[in-house]
């Protein structure tokens, strides 16, 4: 069997190749694998039955023997001369040359046979990852000089009008321009329920509009959409390997000349030291040697496993960026979490106008004019309010992280922002703001005090549940950072249960947080967050994971693992799956080399035949791929 999962080719996920393609050709080419196995059978159950002439067996090794032969010659034009390839050869021609030629055909066949098992479940692997390619719509529908056109979704620009039929996949992000519309999210979130959006709110490219037409106007172009992001991951993911899976690769490439060198030995030491040395005999015990010692279990099942752990986690709305992930997950030690967008929903809605100059709509025009340029859940929540109020001219706007936003509007100095912000600029405000334990966001005209917004914000339906589950999978500390106020942080850590919570951080402020987390790198520390503030961190951490669905651009870039339904219980599940992950290769590796070593042993023994070799070696294997598949069934 293949020693390794082939390496995606460019533009193709993971070598599963086009999603598009039909499956009557797919079909037509499994068929044509099988062929030459089933040839190979009928040949040698007729040659055992019949007590066929040995050139008869030759015409059954031929269709099973001649694809490891080219192999073979591959590897060895790259000066590969070591490998199961070149094993499986020497092991079935020298039971050819001592006049074994069933169990020379029998080794042979039923390595092909693994090898058709192994293509079975590395496509089942892989089925949740073809899934997303399946999404990928293949036109769009956009409105150009009055009609409808049918382009290609590359074509699109940000700013054109889609349209969406009924049961069609969504071309590209873009915001719902109609006053409803109901999507099956399933292939990018993992969630079966469907989710209704209103207009302004936001599709992603991949959802299907359920029951009726909807028009969306694009944000992104289509190389920048969330699709396009997820599917660009999952491809870059195989090619970051587990440190297990690197150990065992580097393990292959020893082992392997190493049992050559052994095999050699017995066969030829004995005629030393032994009386009644027979050469056939000692060299038919180191062929039996040579098949049961083939690599291909362990070779195999161990990325086969990562694979699955990550076609797993993709089901769920979890994306990997590497296997070396999965395997840093089973290790946590302390979740660190960010406060707005991770625990608590996010969607703020403003709860009060206070105006100490202007009057309330005035006050909220203005704020939100300003707010318009941040991506910030508060500022959305205060553009939202303000609706068709917020058509005034502001320029020269710069945001400040974890502190608000500033602009001009004419000769006008414009500031809305937290307390912190006006501490900076020295502007006096209300004290009775402080006593306030929602969010506040303090306007200031030409650094004078105007007025505030109070803004109410929701903790997360299974924010409880998360960090109950991640304390019953081991995880010891669980901290909250947040550039809210400290008072409004610790009364959200009391509601969900983490244990350590600290407010009134400015970006540099977390750094310094995770740093002193990390003094002790025995601990891995995980950091969960969403917004451009928490980039620093996330990058810091030993695992950053990002809240893909109403993350920053920037978060989700950096991040190593990418949670597609802003749910706080899919980091459980995350952990969750990398353990049972880890559980199933460690479980491959010890029944691989324990029953291997048995076997080896009595071969070089006389203990065992090459018929128990061969059932010994792939009856292995196959236990290792059925064993690693079981992480795509687990709950």
């Amino acid at each position: 069997m293949s020693t390794q999962i082939q390496e995606p080719a460019t533009g193709d996920c993971c070598g599963c190749g086009d999603a598009r393609r039909k499956d009557g050709e797919g079909s037509e080419k499994r068929w044509r694998r099988y062929l030459p196995v089933v040839a190979s059978l009928l040949l040698l159950a007729g040659g055992i039955v019949w007590d066929w002439p040995w050139f008869c067996y030759v015409l059954a090794y031929l269709p099973v023997g001649v694809p490891v032969m080219r192999q073979a010659w591959a590897a060895a034009g790259q000066k590969d001369f070591f490998n199961e390839y070149s094993l499986m050869l020497t092991a079935t021609v020298g039971a050819f040359l001592i006049g074994e030629y069933p169990e020379g055909v029998a080794v042979m066949l039923f390595y092909s046979v693994g090898e058709l098992f192994q293509e079975a479940a590395v496509n089942k692997a892989r089925g949740n990852i073809k899934a997303l390619l399946d999404i990928r719509p293949n036109a769009a529908t956009v409105l150009r000089e009055g009609d409808w056109r049918e382009v290609r979704p590359e074509e699109v620009a940000p700013g054109e009008i889609l349209l969406v039929r009924a049961g069609g996949k969504t071309p590209l992000d873009g915001l719902l321009l109609s006053d409803s519309g109901s999507f099956n999210t399933s292939a990018l979130t993992g969630e079966s329920r469907p989710r209704t959006l209103r207009q302004g709110e936001t599709v992603l490219a991949g959802m299907i509009s359920i029951d009726k037409a909807v028009e969306v106007r694009a944000t992104k172009t289509y190389a920048d959409s969330s699709l396009a992001r997820i599917l660009q991951m999952v491809e870059e993911a195989s090619s970051r390997k587990a440190r297990t899976e690197l150990l065992i690769r580097r393990f292959a490439r020893v082992y392997t000349p190493a049992v050559f060198l052994l095999a050699l030995l017995i066969a030829l030491v004995p005629s030393l030291v032994v009386a009644d040395y027979v050469f056939s005999d000692w060299l038919y015990r180191a062929l039996i040697f040579l098949v049961i010692s083939c690599p291909c279990a362990l070779v195999i099942s161990v990325p086969l496993g990562y694979f699955g752990g990550i076609g797993a986690a993709s089901r769920k709305g979890i994306l990997f960026k590497g296997a070396n992930f999965l395997d840093r997950m089973t290790d946590v030690h302390t979740v660190v979490m960010d406060k707005t967008g991770t625990l608590t929903k996010g969607v703020f809605r403003v709860r009060d106008v206070v105006s100490a100059t202007y009057g309330r709509e005035e006050l909220l025009a203005l704020a939100a004019a300003l707010e318009k340029y941040s991506s910030h859940p508060v500022a959305k929540a205060i553009v939202a309010a303000a609706g068709a109020l917020t058509d005034q001219s502001i320029t020269a706007v710069e945001e400040i992280p974890g502190m608000g936003v500033k602009g001009l509007q004419g000769e006008r100095e414009i500031m809305a922002g937290n307390r912190r912000m006006m501490h900076r600029h020295e502007i006096a405000y209300d004290e009775t703001i402080d006593s306030l334990v929602d969010t506040v966001v303090i306007i200031a005209v030409d650094r004078r005090y105007v007025g505030y917004i109070r803004i109410a914000d929701e903790i997360k339906d299974d924010a409880i549940e998360a960090v109950s589950q991640m304390r019953a999978l081991g995880v010891r500390r669980t901290v909250m950072l947040s550039g809210d106020r400290t008072a409004i942080t610790e009364e959200v850590a009391r509601t969900v249960g983490v244990d350590e919570a600290y407010g009134d951080l400015l970006p540099e402020g977390k750094v310094k947080y995770m740093e002193e987390l990390k003094a002790d790198p025995s601990k891995v520390v995980v950091f969960v967050g969403d917004g451009i503030n928490d980039a620093p961190v996330l990058a810091l951490s030993d695992v950053g994971i990002a809240m893909g669905g109403m993350g920053s651009d920037a978060a989700i870039e950096i991040a190593d693992v990418v949670i597609q339904t802003d749910q706080p219980s899919r980091i459980a599940t995350a952990i969750r799956i990398a353990k049972t992950t880890k559980r199933i290769v460690m479980q491959n590796i010890i029944l691989a080399i324990g029953v291997k070593m048995i076997v080896m042993l009595l071969g070089a023994l006389g203990m065992a035949t090459m018929w128990e070799a061969v059932f010994a070696d792939v009856g292995v294997a196959l236990l290792a791929i059925f064993n690693s598949i079981r992480v795509l069934r687990s709950r």
